[in-house]
């Protein structure tokens, strides 16, 4: 049986894993779909990873973002 500490350390680290991995996929499935969508639609150009980043940190902090309840 695994102790109650190790338990709640593979949790904590779990979530932290979790936290990454959205902050490095979630701006990805942004670039991607703006890449595929504003250049045909609104003639605008193409954006990087670190501009989708921004753009998701701004949604996020102005529109409530990701709630841990």
């Amino acid at each position: 049986m695994l102790s109650p500490s190790l338990v709640s350390l593979a949790y904590i680290a779990g979530l932290v894993g979790l936290i990454v991995f959205f902050l490095f996929f979630l701006p990805w499935v942004l670039r991607w779909l703006w890449n595929i969508t504003m250049p045909q639609v609104f003639n605008l150009p193409q954006i990087t990873f670190w501009q989708a980043f921004r753009i998701f940190l701004i949604s996020t902090i102005l529109f409530g973002g990701i709630r841990l309840h």
